[in-house]
């Protein structure tokens, strides 16, 4: 299977003056765990995730003072739609990350998490009586 055929087709994309609060509304309206973060004065694509926001808001951050920008990962790891998802899973592990956007040509055309990884992996769904051994 491909990552095309696993990922997450819905990307937010904001901007980085955007602040960690209005990160985690718009993501939680989407229940979604990243987001792309575009920013057009360097042309740059970036990802920011609920273990960013999480970390800043644990350390006693200002969510409505912190700006995407200063929690944005820039070093992305990008996949292809043509990746298996072995391959996804491999870079996720080696990179110690849990998403990865997907680019296509000029863009990002979705993201690939490693639940949606391990939804593909898992056979359908099972009666809780199977799953007990």
């Amino acid at each position: 299977m491909l990552v095309r055929d696993a990922m997450s087709k819905l990307v937010l994309t904001i901007g980085p003056a955007h602040t960690l609060r209005q990160a985690a509304r718009l993501m939680s309206a989407r229940r979604i765990g990243a987001a792309v973060v575009h920013d057009p004065d360097t042309c740059g694509l970036g990802i920011i995730t609920e273990r960013d926001i999480l970390n800043a808001v644990g350390t006693g951050q200002d969510p409505d003072v912190e700006t995407a920008s200063t929690h944005t990962t820039t070093d992305v790891v990008f996949a292809s739609p043509t990746w298996t998802l072995e391959e996804a899973a491999e870079a996720m592990t080696h990179g110690g990350f849990r998403h990865l956007i997907v680019l296509d040509g000029d863009g990002p055309i979705g993201i690939v998490s490693v639940r949606d990884i391990i939804r593909c992996w898992t056979p359908a769904r099972r009666r809780p009586a199977e799953l007990v051994v």
